[in-house]
């Protein structure tokens, strides 16, 4: 029994061109197959639709419909390769824990305040060349509380960067953007100035999420909601940026410059960058963090 025909055609010999098709793909078809100029009509049948077309159009039928699915699934499998791939990964956790032993390295193995007086992000000093501090300085902390909650934020967005990034790209930015942020604070204090802490680098973090994802949202055609992840980086900096005692320009320089990063990042990377790739920038984090601390105190 014809149930709901999509086309109505002449009386003419008729043959299946398709069969157990779902309501989605029969009004495909029969979309694709009216722009062709191919009569066609459909049945609905136990366990789905039937497509019908004239028996002396069937070939036509059958390569337009299947050049109309091979050119979807190359478009498919093109959007699936430039998707941005997530991965699992923790860490952020053992980032933190490698901040608590130095902090505890560090105040208990030596004067706490000769450290941060030769190592912490001296404006007067970087801007008179040493600008290890704006690297070393990062994994000095001044307590507890300190310590803690920097251990805290690393641990959270800095596996969320690398779950987005990878562990050796994630790293790197991170580390970038707390460089570029200390240096910029340094810049625009001048001299009298002195701080420490992986805030800037967490910050930094934040920005880096922030823009990744509103470019990924972007992309997809989602220009209102894209401004939703960065509105939410902002929110993050407002309320753990401005706590008291804290340095709010270099959190604030900190987000920048992952921000740019991030949109960097978001713009030119498409899918997940390779193990090798991965390794060669890890290793220039580590090598950074390494000889920036190859200067006597």
């Amino acid at each position: 029994m014809q149930e709901h025909p999509i086309q109505n055609i002449s009386d003419t010999p008729m043959k299946v061109l398709c069969n157990s098709l779902l309501t989605e793909e029969i009004k495909i078809y029969a979309l694709v197959l009216s722009s062709s100029g191919i009569e066609h009509h459909a049945n609905s049948v136990h366990g789905g639709w039937e497509l019908w077309v004239e028996a002396s159009k069937f070939e036509h039928a059958y390569y337009t419909i299947n050049e109309y699915l091979l050119e979807n699934s190359e478009k498919h499998s093109a959007d699936r390769d430039n998707e941005p791939v997530y991965h699992k990964n923790f860490s952020g956790i053992w980032a933190g824990i490698i901040l608590l032993i130095f902090h505890v390295v560090i105040t208990k193995g030596w004067n706490s305040r000769i450290i941060i007086q030769e190592y912490g992000s001296s404006a007067h000093h970087i801007l008179h060349g040493e600008l290890y501090r704006c690297v070393t300085s990062l994994m000095i902390h001044s307590d507890a509380l300190h310590i803690i909650s920097n251990m805290a934020g690393i641990a959270l967005f800095g596996s969320a960067v690398c779950s987005i990034a990878g562990i050796g790209v994630g790293w790197f930015m991170i580390l970038a953007a707390g460089i570029t942020g200390n240096l910029l604070n340094a810049v625009l204090y001048g001299s009298s100035h002195l701080s420490i802490g992986a805030s800037t680098a967490i910050f930094g973090a934040i920005g880096i999420i922030a823009v990744c994802q509103s470019i990924k949202k972007m992309l997809s055609g989602q220009r209102i909601k894209a401004l939703l992840p960065f509105g939410g980086g902002v929110a993050l900096l407002g309320i753990l940026g401005s706590s008291p005692h804290s340095d709010l320009t270099a959190h604030l320089f900190g987000f920048l410059s992952g921000s740019v990063l991030g949109g960097v990042y978001g713009i030119f990377v498409k899918k997940s960058l390779g193990k090798n790739i991965q390794a060669g920038f890890f290793a220039a984090a580590i090598f950074i963090l390494v000889t920036s601390w190859l200067h006597p105190c």
